[in-house]
């Protein structure tokens, strides 16, 4: 997402590099480039225009230190102007309401609105919340029975309806289930349609007067460009919206949706949607989305991603034999695969580190989950001692385990390859050469190839 901004702007600075300070003349030519990106990422023309004036505004009476480059000191005032942009760094959800609280979903269809009501239950239900879902699409074909496979799968409860049904009925009669079940969180998902009508907006109007939810959220699909825009401020005329949550983040969205929804409707962006698993829904920090579009990485997300999912026994065993610059096998790698995976893979680790990093390994590359699962199936096909001992592996035994994996052998050799490849990373790591352990990241780390 974004990487088309990512880039340009990347060449903006390169092209201050050879000044000696930021002048009227330099910024008015780098900020014709930032007008140009925010365009092509299809940002909304009145943004980019209050966009580019602020920083014209400040960018010329910024004072240059001697540490920093004119090309640096501009991404800093465009780095402080997006953050401003995609709006408040505390946009968490307010659920300080009598029990349950309501949580009113608004969105198209198509929208993945459905999917990040569940997304939102399993985040609300890991915050110790008793949450319960609620259909009220009556309309779309399987909606209900969509929600309540989600919820089963987030692990929640759902409300059960029918198409037959009164959306506002189904609501009240879920909300006083809800009261009297002593659940935390109610969680409404409405019925959308393919584009705005006057009777969508008449019928989610109504539920949000009878429900009084604490909390309105506007699901927005990033990769809707403009026309997210449009339907972002038809929503926000006729709700009042309490935040936004942008789902698809991880497509091929040129991402104008998250530099424009924000501003267009006065609300915050509460969420983003980064996979299609119910794990993959995170809270927007602006700061750090503004970082990762001006390639500075994410790292902050990381350590949390890192946090939440890693094991830290087995991390600090691993590094332990990573320190000593031996030990590591053919297991370890395994588990490292498994925690790799659990953090959403290879590609959105790498999507959070700074640009220069992440730059030396080609996306194009890496492997998906279904290859990661075939490494897998071969090294569970080794025996324990092959797992610590690979160089026992000859020809033999390749076969053996190639036809109890059901691969070729040509893929037993290349996970030994690899394999062979990561000890020596090991033995840079241990002898502190982080550069060279960076540009072998492409054939050495599990998921690359």
């Amino acid at each position: 997402m974004l990487d088309n901004l990512t880039a340009r702007l990347a060449r903006i600075v390169k092209t201050l590099r050879g000044e000696a300070r930021l002048t009227e003349a330099n910024v008015q030519d780098a900020l014709r480039e930032v007008r140009v990106a925010l365009l092509e990422a299809d940002v909304a023309l009145p943004v980019v225009r209050d966009f580019v004036a602020a920083v014209r505004e400040k960018a010329l009476g910024e004072a240059v230190v001697g540490s920093l480059s004119p090309g640096q000191a501009l991404i800093g005032v465009v780095h402080r102007e997006l953050t401003r942009v995609m709006g408040d760094a505390n946009a968490a959800l307010d659920l300080a309401a009598q029990p349950p609280a309501v949580i009113l979903m608004a969105g198209l269809q198509g929208s993945g609105k459905t999917t990040t009501t569940g997304k939102l239950a399993r985040l609300l239900q890991a915050q110790k919340k008793k949450v319960l879902l609620v259909s009220c699409d009556v309309y779309r074909p399987a909606a209900i029975e969509q929600l309540a496979a989600v919820a089963a799968q987030a692990g929640v409860d759902v409300f059960p309806s029918a198409a037959g049904e009164a959306p506002q009925g189904i609501a009240l009669r879920a909300l006083e289930h809800a009261k009297t079940r002593y659940y935390d969180v109610l969680v409404v998902d409405t019925a959308g349609r393919l584009a705005i009508d006057e009777a969508m907006m008449q019928e989610i109007a109504a539920l949000h007067a009878a429900l009084r939810p604490v909390e309105t959220l506007f699901v927005v699909d990033a990769m809707q460009g403009q026309d997210a825009v449009n339907v972002a401020r038809a929503f926000g005329e006729r709700l009042p919206l309490t935040g936004v949550i942008l789902t698809k983040l991880d497509g091929d969205a040129r991402g104008g949706a998250a530099l424009s929804v924000r501003q267009v409707t006065g609300k915050p962006i509460k969420f983003a949607g980064t996979g299609e698993k119910l794990d993959a829904l995170e809270p927007f920090h602006p700061e750090r989305m503004a970082a990762r579009v001006l390639g500075m990485g994410d790292i902050l997300s990381l350590v949390e991603d890192a946090h939440k999912q890693v094991d830290l026994e087995d991390a600090k065993r691993v590094a332990d034999k990573i320190r000593k610059g031996k030990g590591f096998d053919l297991e370890d790698y395994k588990q490292q695969i498994a925690q790799m995976q659990k953090m959403g893979g290879l590609a959105a680790m790498l999507d959070k580190l700074p640009a220069q990093l992440a730059g030396q390994v080609n996306p194009a590359q890496l492997q998906d989950d279904r290859q990661l699962r075939r490494i897998t199936g071969v090294i569970n096909a080794m025996t324990p001692q092959e797992r610590t001992h690979p160089e026992l592996i000859k020809a033999s035994r390749k076969r053996r385990i190639a036809a109890g994996a059901g691969v070729p052998v040509q893929e037993v050799n290349r996970l030994l390859g690899q394999f062979e490849q990561m000890q020596k990373m090991m033995k840079m790591m241990k002898g502190g050469n982080m550069a060279r352990m960076v540009r072998n990241l492409k054939g050495a780390l599990p998921g690359a190839r």
